[in-house]
């Protein structure tokens, strides 16, 4: 991989500009992927510009380096250069290192290139762009989620002109001798135990004062534009500009550039003024004519320039909930004065066309994959915006429908085909409008997800709501093929090949349709089934019955009305199952063969669990009839199953005298085994492992022929089963999780995260409050069912919303949605209030009074809003009693906040609040009124693009970190943020967490400087991609804390860690274990009086979320002991360190090297304590405080304990990974005697892991923590593994078991471990693997070079020696799971037993 990126770069227009960025501006990881012989400097001058030297890549593109050169400030704002050499104008796609007589030191030249009228236009926006001031305020304006990074660390500093510099790293460089200035105590509303949530802390109240101001004036001249005699003389457009002197000037643009005219307000006369001088650059002329804007400009040269990933604006809209304190414009719009943006295509893009041919771009190499991932980003990024622009067009009523159907209206705008779909009351009406929407993007996502398939294609979706209307649009489809007047022509050749009304047919067209979706549905786990059709043929279907399979005009195949491609929910179709069971039951009575048979089959197909509807009331009715499993489900109940597959292969070759036995005798029986627990599990085939879904099954108004009886039946009981599975497994599991986990979810979005990950719906969040109810420690779980309870809570209001929305007419939307939240917030609000207001504001403004009193939405009542939104409650998720008699229950009962709830419900339906601090605790005012309702924006939902090489470096990487191989890893995370700055500028969710992981990585290998670095970058990602205030966000500013601590940043260290408090406040409030983590951390590095309060308040949180004996409490008991001894309290400090001390040696052992810090601490501490007793006694009465010695920690200890805080580096609670690994390795030897293979240095590999824990551990006093061999992920790895977010991914000095039990690597890294295949066989326990840490250095011996981990020895028998006895084999433990995993469950306790390929066994 790293040849082809070294080879390629550049190749092409559209990635051109990334080019530039990712590797001008500061991205180091383009210069790590490319070798530095490549890479050398040249001479560059002219254009009016200082020479100056340039460093290149030789495989750069010519436009590539011309595009650096726009970047730079000594060439910014000019535009429309080329490069000469020698006189020679250089082609612009041709590669540096072709031209010939280029080479280090050449002098090129800046050659000014006639403008064209889109070209001058394009410079004059980039003129405007480098004068407007960009800031959080402008992105909060365009309701864009802003960075506050730069102005939360940016310092005023003597040197703070100079050029190039970044001026937030400049920023944090500069602060680095200020560790010993705090900036006093934090704010009171920031101390723990405070309830005051000021919203005006969150953001910046103003622009930027210090912003210079240019020009009085910029914009069109009246006489624009140009007459057409003109036009024929070359003028573009004429400019107005008013200089800060009073000067009126009026500017012609032409091919050449821009000159004076003599026009004025009164007269025409295009003419060049008297002495003017035509200038390329429109900045030249501004100078020449006011000495005022030249002395700004010049400092404007020397602004610090932001970083690249700052400046670029991310690929889809993420919105603010809150916008700028001020409502109205306190800026021109220059762009529109200058009529930039109003520059409409004449012609509505081909939105299909575009997306295909991106789509149908080569794939061959690393940089044909990255130029078509870099396409298809833009390709639907630009879709999501004309979506975005097209919803509000079509919504405010600017658009007429163009098929005249009141109920379905449809429109097109902009090349986008837009609807609100026909409510059908078969699913639901309009909730089963809504739910078909989205079900058909989640359709259109799992196929453009199979990049496999180049042949079958998807139109661009997005569904968009705005204003309580949810629209789906479409990019417009390509036609049928065929012309529609040719009536003599088969259905074949006219375009609709597959579906339920194709009719029967046969051409070489639908033959290859049938493979692709064969193909597909084999991905996507879907059965081959048949169904009868409304003319009574049988039709054989890959896919659900409403999807339909076209050859379009353009020669392409669609698939369309994927919207039931995916298997249905049994919990949430009762009527449809009894329907269903009665009609086979009839059909299976008539073919039944035996009474035994039938008994037997009735046994099997009903697929409850006992007793399971009396449980848990399930199946039930629900509001709409298109309740379907998600993807992640289905691969977590294939997996399940799969570990019971497994579980009865093992019990029958138990019956019938072993594994061994078996294996060796090379019967039979192993062939019987396989084919009974096939029969058991219900897998589709009778000879492999293989689960596959009907996704009709359960369906309304699908019938299924007789000889599909047997099918349908199995198809039946899996989907009950898989139902099942989620109320059984995947709840229960996700409520154990939380229980040791200190990153639980803050805000719906990340719990509605963690439930899809595990494959629930939300549908089931009544459910898991049920869970939560049960479970023995719902205390400890309050913070998991808060959120869940406001999740209930806003979504059943955002309901409401959309149905109250519906009868507001445009005037009136500020008022109407100031009124809801109103009656949403205040228990006691009447609407007499704001009618009253509104009619005098209605006064003021000329219009006649009361009109507001008889609109329907003015009467509405808080009792009535809390009706409905309670009444839509128990129709979606079953709670009666849980939400109380007001929203003052919510917050009493369970802790919820207000302003927690108004941020959810703002950012679920688009409501941008003006940026102020709202008092919500009032019992009859409005908290808010119609000037603090800004504006409504879409809330788009698409398709997601996949950055398949950077995601697969990334997973890589991870593997890597999970064996504790660090330098690998950093490797690897490297490649992946070159690879997704190539495709996305970073601005990519995965990119972040890639960035946060990479700083995670080099900080534990002592490269504190690129943590730092790195993880400033991972912050205004989060910022601007997820939120300013989304919980990952959070965690981001927190390890951005560690790291600048690290650096001797302290002050720097504060800001970020109160940032993240404040956000974490606001979003959820302070009852939270991330509040523990936070508080322990500002505990350690605030000032000696605001520690204590800090510390203690962490160790109340731990000790009520996690229990006295916990590994999170110990800490925090640990910590307040440290802090203790500070203040010379020993005796209080020796009972804190007794508690600490406890709680390792449950968790850990006697012989865990934390267990022994501790007990050296608690020692060290008794002693102290008896010497200051005594000095005590001795002095007397005449003591004083100052005599007493204090054990203050070190710097080094602190920033140890900050580290294990965060979760950067964890501690293992137990040693069964090791204790799993020796008996593993013991029994592989067991079993390779029996069979006669020779184990070359089998007794030093047992010593290795027998040896290892004493050999891996580390001194690290009483605060340095030492890093244990096991990954606490062993411990609590829930069925989603595979999906593990970067965040909960423990950097360990050792690696976990994989999913298998061995310690093979994935296939995924095997183009990094060709080169050590020939000794990864060689059983050598000298080599060691290293890990530095701040000065910690751990070693432990290896069994391989690569492959093997800490010394467990992993030898591969040779497949020809057990060819003969175990072919079978292969069958059992087919891996099934897209991470080519099998048995879970043996991976996280590593002592569950498995057959594996290789015919080993493992008891």
């Amino acid at each position: 991989m790293k040849d082809k990126v070294r080879r390629g770069g550049g190749g092409g227009r559209n990635q051109a500009k990334t080019d530039v960025i990712s590797l001008s501006g500061g991205n180091d990881a383009a210069g790590m992927k490319q070798d530095e012989d490549t890479s050398f400097s040249m001479k560059i001058q002219g254009a009016g510009v200082e020479p100056f030297e340039l460093q290149v890549h030789g495989f750069w593109l010519v436009q590539d380096a011309v595009m650096t050169l726009l970047s730079r400030n000594e060439v910014s704002p000019r535009s429309n250069l080329s490069l000469a050499l020698a006189g020679t104008t250089l082609d612009p796609l041709a590669q540096l290192q072709s031209l010939k007589g280029l080479k280090a030191g050449t002098i090129l030249r800046l050659v000014e290139e006639p403008y064209t009228s889109r070209s001058a236009r394009l410079h004059l926006a980039r003129v405007l762009e480098l004068l407007r001031a960009s800031g959080p305020q402008d992105a909060l304006r365009e309701g864009r989620s802003p960075s506050i990074l730069e102005t939360l660390t940016h310092t005023q500093t003597p040197d703070s002109g100079l050029p190039n510099g970044k001026s937030m790293k400049r920023s944090l460089s500069n602060t680095k001798t200020e560790s010993a200035n705090q900036d006093g105590a934090p704010p009171e509303y920031l101390l723990p135990g405070s309830s005051e949530r000021p919203l005006m802390a969150l953001l910046p109240h103003s622009s930027q004062p210090e912003t210079p101001r240019y020009l009085r004036d910029l914009s069109l001249s009246c006489w624009n534009p140009p007459p057409g005699h003109r036009k024929l003389q070359g003028d573009f457009l004429y400019i107005t500009v008013v200089t800060k002197e009073g000067r009126r000037c009026d500017i012609t643009s032409c091919p050449k550039g821009f000159f004076l005219n003599r026009s004025t307000e009164e007269v025409f006369d295009p003419r060049p003024a008297q002495s003017s001088s035509v200038f390329h650059c429109f900045t030249d002329l501004l100078c020449h004519i006011s000495p005022a804007f030249k002395q700004t400009f010049n400092t404007l040269k020397t602004r610090p320039q932001q970083t690249p990933v700052e400046m670029i604006p991310t690929p889809y809209h993420t919105l603010s909930w809150l916008g700028p304190p001020c409502a109205s414009r306190t800026h021109k719009n220059a762009f529109c004065r200058l009529g930039l943006d109003e520059q409409a295509a004449t012609q509505a893009p081909d939105w299909n066309e575009e997306l295909q041919a991106a789509r149908d771009l080569p794939q061959g190499s690393l940089e044909e994959r990255l130029q078509r991932d870099r396409a298809l980003l833009q390709v639907n990024s630009a879709f999501v915006r004309t979506v975005m622009q097209g919803a509000e067009t079509v919504v405010d009523g600017f658009v007429e429908p163009v098929n005249g159907n009141i109920e379905d209206p449809a429109f097109l705008w902009g090349g986008l085909f837009m609807s609100q779909g026909a409510a059908n009351a078969v699913f639901g009406g309009e909730r089963g409008r809504r739910a078909a929407q989205r079900l058909e993007l989640e359709g259109v996502q799992a196929y453009s997800d199979l990049d496999m398939l180049q042949g079958l294609h998807t139109l661009p979706t997005a569904i968009v709501d705005y204003r309580g209307v949810r629209l789906s649009a479409q990019g417009l489809a390509p036609g049928l093929e065929g012309s529609e007047q040719d009536q003599e022509t088969t259905p074949a050749s006219r375009g609709l090949l597959y579906g339920v009304n194709a009719g029967p047919q046969e051409s070489p067209q639908r033959r290859q349709l049938l493979a692709l979706l064969a193909q597909a549905a084999k991905s996507l786990f879907l059965q081959r089934h048949t169904v009868v059709a409304p003319n009574g043929h049988k039709v054989p279907l890959f896919t659900s019955v409403d999807a339909q399979g076209l050859l379009g005009a353009d020669g392409r195949f669609y698939i369309l009305d994927v919207f039931r491609s995916f298997p249905a929910d049994a919990n949430f179709c009762p009527d449809v199952e009894a329907e269903g069971q009665s009609v086979t039951g009839e059909e299976e009575e008539s073919n039944k063969s035996s009474n035994d048979d039938e008994e037997k089959e009735n046994c099997v197909n009903v697929g409850w669990p006992e007793n399971y509807h009396e449980t848990s009331g399930l199946p039930t009715s629900f509001p709409h009839g298109l309740c379907r499993l998600k993807p992640e489900l289905i691969q977590a109940f294939i997996q399940h199953k799969h570990c019971q597959f497994t579980q009865h292969v093992r019990e029958k070759l138990d019956e019938n005298g072993g594994f061994e036995e078996c294996a060796t005798a090379g019967d039979s029986r192993g062939t019987e085994a396989v084919r009974a627990a096939c029969k058991e599990v219900g897998s589709v085939s009778d000879i492999i492992f293989e689960m596959r879904f009907n996704p009709n099954v359960f369906s309304p108004g699908v019938s299924f022929p007789p000889g599909e009886s047997k099918s349908t039946k199995l198809q039946e009981r899996l989907l009950r089963e898989a139902a099942a599975f989620i109320i059984t497994h995947q709840i229960p599991a996700f409520v154990q999780y939380w229980l040791h986990s200190n990153e639980a979810p803050m805000d719906g979005a990340s719990l509605k995260q963690e439930l899809h990950k595990r494959g629930i719906n939300l549908r089931y969040l009544g459910h898991v409050i049920k869970a939560l109810n049960q479970s023995e420690h719902k205390e400890r779980l309050r913070h998991i069912k808060r959120s869940v309870i406001g999740e209930i809570f806003i979504r059943s209001t955002r309901r409401v919303f959309n149905s109250f929305l519906q009868g507001v007419d445009v005037p009136s939307v500020s008022a109407a949605v100031s009124h809801f939240l109103s009656c949403l917030l205040v228990p006691h609000f009447t609407p007499s209030s704001v009618g009253e207001e509104t009619k005098k504001k209605s006064r003021r403004r000329g219009r006649g009074a009361g009109a507001c009193e008889s609109t329907p939405w003015s009467t509405l009542t808080s009792s009535e809003l809390w009706n409905l939104v309670c009444q839509d409650a128990v129709e979606t998720y079953n709670i009666s009693d849980s939400l109380g008699s007001g929203l003052n229950h919510l917050v009493e009962q369970y802790g919820l906040q207000k302003l927690s709830l108004l941020r959810e419900f703002c950012l679920k339906t688009g409501v941008q609040l003006r940026l102020r601090d709202y008092f919500l605790d009032n019992q009859n005012k409005a908290p808010i009124g119609p000037d603090d309702v800004l504006n409504i924006f879409p809330i788009i939902k698409h398709v997601h693009m996949s950055t398949v090489d950077a995601s697969k470096a990334f997973r890589a990487a991870l593997n890597f970190v999970e064996k504790g191989l660090l330098d690998q890893a950093h490797e690897n995370l490297k490649e992946a943020t070159y690879l997704f700055g190539r495709v996305c500028d970073d601005l990519q969710p995965e990119a972040c967490h890639c960035h946060s992981m990479l700083a995670k990585v080099a900080f534990l290998q002592g490269k504190t400087a690129e943590a730092r670095s790195v993880q400033l970058k991972a912050v205004v990602i989060s910022e601007k991609v997820l939120g300013f205030d989304h919980p990952n966000t959070i965690q981001q500013y927190a390890l951005l804390g560690v790291y600048m601590y690290a650096g001797g940043e302290t002050a720097l260290a504060q800001k970020c860690l109160l940032r993240a408090r404040l956000l974490m406040l606001t979003v959820h409030g302070e009852d939270h274990p991330y509040i523990a983590t936070l508080d322990s951390c500002l505990g350690m590095i605030l000032s000696e009086e605001q520690r204590e309060q800090f510390l203690k308040n962490a160790l109340r949180l731990n000790t009520s979320f996690f229990g006295p004996t916990e590994l999170h409490t110990a800490l925090s008991q640990h910590l307040l002991a440290q802090w203790m001894c500070s203040k010379g309290d020993y005796r209080n400090a020796m009972t804190h360190e007794k508690e600490a001390l406890t709680a390792f040696t449950s968790l850990c052992g006697e012989d865990h090297s934390q267990t022994r810090c501790s007990k050296e601490f608690l020692n060290t501490i008794t002693k102290q304590a008896v010497k200051v007793e005594r000095t005590l006694r001795q002095a007397g009465a005449d003591v004083t405080e100052q005599t007493v010695e204090c054990l203050n920690p070190t710097t080094d200890t602190i920033l140890e304990q900050m580290v294990l805080v965060t979760g950067i580096r964890r501690i293992a609670q137990s040693d069964r990974l090791q204790e799993y690994k020796q008996k593993h390795l013991e029994l592989k030897a067991a079993v390779r005697r029996e069979l006669g293979l020779k184990l070359p240095n089998e007794s030093a590999a047992l010593e290795a892991v027998n040896g290892e824990e004493n050999s891996s551990e580390q001194e690290t006093g009483c605060g340095k923590e030492a890093e244990d061999e096991g990954n606490p992920a062993a411990e609590n790895t829930s069925e989603s593994q595979q999906e593990q977010p970067v965040e909960e991914v423990s950097v360990e000095s050792t690696a976990t078991v994989s999913a298998n039990g061995h310690g093979a690597e994935p296939a995924v890294q095997d183009q990094h471990e060709e080169k050590t295949d020939a000794d990864s066989e060689r059983a050598d326990s000298d080599v060691e693997v290293k890990i530095v840490s701040e000065g910690v250095e751990m070693k432990s011996g290896s069994g391989e070079e690569n492959g093997e981990i800490n010394g467990a020895e992993e030898i591969i028998a040779s497949p020809s020696v057990l060819k003969s006895e175990v072919t079978w084999a292969d069958v059992v433990s087919k891996p099934i799971i897209t991470n080519g995993t099998g048995d879970k469950a043996s991976a996280v306790n590593g002592v569950e037993d498995s057959v594996t390929v290789n015919g080993t066994a493992e008891e």
